[in-house]
């Protein structure tokens, strides 16, 4: 008998080790990029706007806090399905899943996790249901890799605190209603709860990008802005709160990317199958084949890499520096598969009419985001030789 032919985006049958749940979380959001995000992404990007009548059908899904207790209106997914989540979304956009990403793992899972239970019931039904968003307030305009270097200070004052400061590339910024701020205190670093519309509060969008124009990024000001006792954070105090967010979300980027290298590779292989030259079609010469199997090759070991580390997420034993290794080792392979793509589509290839240079571009800003690749090759570095080098 023939052997049974594989499918190109998954030839170690990965779907095969998913559970029914969870191939059903990833047919749902695959579906969904493709009858709601594809459509319109091209035009998203190059006019610069994020599509916000999409929230509404997110929140519906259930991908807003996916993996947060059903309890507070949230759809209570394990690690793995929120990876798939993640996955399918950035094979539609890196600005879509940037938006979940914050949403979820930056904003939702902090009051989740260090805020009282006051500040759960109030703020995350509203979350999940896309009612209220919100944007993470850690990186600063001096330097984003050292966020222990934090110049943004909160004061007692009385029943509240004094605010003052200012974060950068903050995803979501001008969209959100409240904002998770990271500020230095007489007692180390704390979180806080920033609504719209505290006097002193200003969001500022960053324009003239060349990276995720389809995502809203912004600079965030606060001049002695008031805020009550009762919206700071009171279950963390040090950068383990803010470490801690960014180790969720840096978790959902290792799966993101491999859905951006999807879309690149596939749609790279159809116009290689179907461009004629020299009387023959591309995908015919050794170049283009040796080019595209090193992509498949690719893509199947990050697949393995993040399904492993979902496994361990989901076990409660992923540590940091894994999640690192993937990070850096998954958004490294999309990158590069993408440049390669859009080298292929010649001179078709710089066009938003095909996927590769919008996810080439988006990746530029994912690679960078959350922990930079060097970052994350020190962190590895650290953990395999026990010295540190920052």
């Amino acid at each position: 008998m023939p052997a049974t032919p594989l499918n190109p985006t998954d030839l170690y049958d990965i779907r095969s080790l998913l559970s029914d749940e969870e191939r059903m979380v990833q047919d749902t959001v695959a579906r969904f990029t493709d009858e709601r995000v594809l459509p319109i992404i091209g035009d998203c990007f190059d006019k610069g706007r994020f599509p916000t009548e999409l929230i509404p059908e997110m929140a519906e899904l259930g991908l807003l806090g996916s993996s947060l207790p059903v309890e507070y209106g949230c759809a209570g997914m394990n690690g793995v399905s929120y990876g798939l989540v993640c996955q399918e979304l950035e094979r539609g956009d890196s600005g879509i899943r940037s938006f979940a990403s914050v949403q979820s793992s930056l904003c939702m899972y902090p009051i989740y996790a260090y805020g009282s239970e006051e500040q759960r019931q109030r703020w995350l039904p509203q979350m999940a249901a896309g009612k209220v968003i919100g944007c993470f307030g850690l990186t600063e305009p001096h330097g984003g890799s050292d966020p222990a270097n934090m110049k943004t200070n909160a004061k007692k004052d009385g029943a509240g605190w004094i605010l003052n400061g200012a974060k950068m590339w903050i995803t979501n910024g001008n969209l959100a209603h409240i904002a998770i701020v990271w500020a230095q205190t007489e007692d180390g670093i704390q979180g806080f709860i920033v609504e719209k519309g505290m006097p002193g509060f200003t969001a500022q969008e960053v324009h003239k990008k060349m990276s995720l124009r389809a995502s809203v990024t912004s600079a965030l000001f606060f001049d002695n802005v008031r805020v009550p006792e009762a919206n700071r954070l009171p279950n963390v105090k040090g950068l383990k709160g803010p470490l801690g967010c960014l180790t969720q979300a840096r978790y959902g980027i290792t799966w993101g990317p491999i859905g951006a290298a999807i879309a690149c590779f596939t749609e790279t292989t159809e116009y290689a199958k179907n461009r004629t030259l020299f009387n023959r079609p591309i995908a015919a010469t050794q170049a283009v084949q040796i080019k595209l199997a090193d992509m498949a090759r690719r893509i199947t070991l990050a697949q393995l890499l993040s399904l492993q580390l979902g496994r361990l997420k989901d076990a409660g034993t992923m540590q940091p520096t894994q999640v690192s290794l993937a990070k850096w080792n998954n958004v490294r392979m999309a990158i590069d598969i993408a440049r390669e793509c859009r080298d292929i589509l010649g001179g078709a290839g710089i066009t938003t009419e095909h996927c590769p240079i919008r996810h080439a571009l988006n990746l530029e800003s994912v690679i960078t985001y959350e922990g930079t690749e060097t970052v994350h090759q020190l962190v590895v570095g650290r953990e395999v030789t026990g010295i540190n080098a920052f």
